[in-house]
């Protein structure tokens, strides 16, 4: 009930205020709307003034426009009042004849300076800034973003930090395009309230004559005062909120209080003090007209000021000096910074100083913003989640090395050349070029560095020519999808599922943990990866399993099964329009394979001796020679069951050998067979 009334009262006071419009109101709540409007002036002025950042005040917009609209209909019904009546109530009163001092020609002369500073300086300058700030904080949102991935991939934040940050970002581009229009209320409001002071005039001078028998002059000087007045108490709310919303948008990069702030950028420098102090001692010596009595007091304040500063800075800083060796010590001697040490990155690109340029985005560096595309890359391809990848420079390296390290341990490292690039002879070159001879670090095929003069007449002759950082990200690339089915982790897995959850509750809750565990799924989804099948598809994954885990536990057969449900994205992968050319197994090699498959309760394997399995890698390298010489990727095809047990055979000879299943293949996919394995 409670929340229904506060979310209605917004709704009936709107209403309400748009009625004063029409309905003429007693003398008596006009006082005290107008004293209301004063308050509710002076709150949003002062909430705007300490809020240590405007999106504290990120409802200000709207704000402005309730209280603009509020001011509307107060003007209009005292307005009203004082053309029907020739009263506005007390309030107005007090403004005409104690502020104006009962006088019309001071009374305007106070209220057209109010409008003036209101109008030409408040509202001009915070709409200028309102426009700029909006404009800038658009421009500045992709380079923001991308330095929240930079400080997520380095590790300065979390997923958690970085979320917050970008909400901030949204937030921000929001509240300053609102601004930007609702300056515009402000500014309009102003020549509002002009307009509406001056037809009141006349039209109170008017009803003064023909109605009240007055003359022009006495009318003139009835209604002047109470519209004098009646501006002057509408004037005053109204310049209290226009310098709010300059406060606001003012404070672009302030988040503090602004009393610290202001105290600290004015008297923060001693230098300075002495100087300004120096400056009005100057002026009220006798060789100056100028009062001393008033400036010699002020600069020796100034001066003794600069003094105490001067005097506590130093302190200050022998304290800080002190209390950060305490601290440094105190760190030292916790146990938590041996327990720190223990931490694995999963995934580390550790380089030599002479590297540093390409990851130092402030010197141009992008090799951050390559990392970032790399995890949403293979996110995209294989439906994993990659961790986050540190960068970290390393004065163990060799200037123009880097070493990636996968749980800690290095799995590959390269050498890169600074302000070269690496031109690969992609075949088709007519002419060679002069170059420092060096490798590709990850394919370890021939290239040279050459300089950036000679890229352009590199590609012209048919070089394949890269950057350092692609070299990089490219490696890493590989890399990190090679061993992606290390990395994930049970944790990782949850992530996936929770994310299927969303919408597919039923079949969570079947699978998971009735039929099996989340370390069972790991196990799977790890071997898919392994083999590069991707498993962005998780429904069907989890569909298939949910179908299978009744019947078997076998974590290789639940693999096999899922495998033929992907069929379509496999063959997709492995094949390309028209006719695929393959391998195949000889039936007696399956048949003998499968007599040889032993059961144990840690999986289950081949056992064949070692001369029978140096025939099938004789016939097998035979073969396979036979497509590469071709320039076509290998593939092997092989019955559903013999599949995964050739795989585990060949594994070790030739790791990167694709081998599928007659029930992996999609029928719209064509493949002819060339050759056949056998013994």
């Amino acid at each position: 009930m409670t929340s229904i009334l506060k979310n209605s009262a917004i709704g009936v006071m709107m209403i309400t205020i748009i009625t004063f419009i029409v309905l003429p109101l007693p003398v008596f709540l006009i006082d005290f709307l107008l004293i209301t409007n004063m308050g509710i002036a002076v709150l949003i002025f002062l909430n705007a003034l300490y809020a240590k950042e405007a999106l504290q005040m990120s409802m200000f917009p709207t704000l402005l426009l309730m209280t603009t609209l509020f001011r509307l209909a107060l003007n209009v019904s005292t307005t009203r009042s004082i053309l029907a009546n020739g009263e506005a109530g007390q309030v107005i009163d007090t403004f005409a004849f104690f502020v104006a001092g009962g006088d019309m020609v001071i009374g305007i002369l106070v209220f057209v300076i109010i409008i003036i500073v209101n109008f030409l300086v408040i509202t001009k300058g915070a709409t200028r800034i309102a426009e700029v700030t909006a404009r800038f904080t658009l421009d500045a949102m992709p380079g923001k973003q991308m330095a929240i991935d930079a400080d997520l991939n380095s590790g300065i934040i979390d997923e958690e930090g970085a979320k917050e940050r970008r909400k901030k970002i949204q937030d921000e581009s929001q509240f300053y395009g609102s601004m930007d229009g609702a300056a515009k209320f402000v500014q309009n409001d102003a020549i509002a309230g002009i307009l509406i002071i001056f037809i009141t005039i006349i039209g109170g001078i008017v009803m003064g004559v023909v109605r009240e028998g007055l003359s022009i002059g006495d009318a003139a000087e009835v209604y002047t005062l109470l519209v004098i007045g009646d501006g002057l108490t509408n004037a005053i709310p109204a310049l209290f909120i226009s310098t709010s919303a300059g406060l606001l948008v003012s404070k672009a990069t302030l988040e503090s209080e602004i009393t610290g702030t202001l105290g600290t950028q004015i008297f923060g420098s001693p230098m300075v003090l002495f100087i300004a102090g120096g400056f009005l001692l100057l002026l009220g010596s006798p060789i100056t007209p100028l009062p001393g009595f008033i400036l010699l007091p002020f600069g020796a304040m100034l001066i003794a000021l600069g003094v105490f500063l001067r005097r506590n800075k130093s302190i200050a800083a022998i304290e800080s000096e002190i209390t950060t060796d305490d601290v440094e010590a105190e760190e030292t001697r916790k146990p938590e910074n041996v327990v720190s040490l223990l931490n694995v990155e999963p995934i580390l690109v550790l380089f030599g100083y002479g590297l540093v340029p390409l990851v130092d985005s402030s010197l141009g560096g992008d090799l951050i913003e390559r990392v970032v595309m790399i995890r949403r890359q293979i996110a995209v391809e294989l439906g994993a989640v990659v961790p986050v990848i540190r960068l970290k420079d390393d004065i163990k390296q060799p200037p123009n090395q880097y070493s990636i390290l996968i749980k800690g341990v290095e799995v590959a490292n390269g050498e890169i050349l600074f302000d070269h690039y690496m031109a690969m002879n992609s075949g088709y070159v007519e002419e060679e070029i002069d170059g420092i001879e060096t490798v590709e670090p990850y394919m370890g095929l021939p290239a040279l560095w050459i300089s950036e003069s000679q890229r352009e007449r590199a590609e012209a002759l048919g070089y394949t020519v890269v950057d350092p950082p692609a070299i990089i990200a490219t490696h890493l690339t590989e890399v990190v999808r090679s061993h992606l089915h290390e990395l994930l982790s049970r944790q990782d897995v949850q992530l996936l599922i929770n994310n299927v959850k969303e919408t597919h509750g039923i079949l969570i809750d079947e699978l998971v943990p009735k039929m099996m565990t989340i370390g069972e799924i790991q196990k799977i989804l790890a071997k898919l990866l392994r083999e590069s099948i991707s498993i962005r598809d998780l429904v069907t994954i989890l569909e298939t399993l949910a179908d299978y885990a009744p019947i078997t536990r076998d974590l290789d057969m639940l693999t096999e099964y899922v495998r033929q449900n992907l069929r379509r994205a496999i063959s997709k992968k492995f094949f390309a329009p028209g006719v695929n050319t393959v391998i195949t197994l000889d039936p007696a090699l399956e048949q003998t394979l499968t007599s040889n498959i032993q059961k144990t309760e840690v999986g289950s394997f081949v056992n064949i001796d070692q001369q029978l399995s140096s025939r099938i890698f004789d016939s097998l390298k035979a073969e396979v020679g036979k497509l590469t010489s071709m320039g076509l990727m290998p593939i092997i095809l092989t019955s559903p069951f013999v599949r995964m047990y050739f795989k585990q055979l060949v594994e070790e000879i030739a790791p990167d050998l694709v081998v599928l299943s007659y029930g992996e293949i999609d029928q719209t996919a064509e493949v002819q067979s060339i050759g056949m394995v056998s013994v």
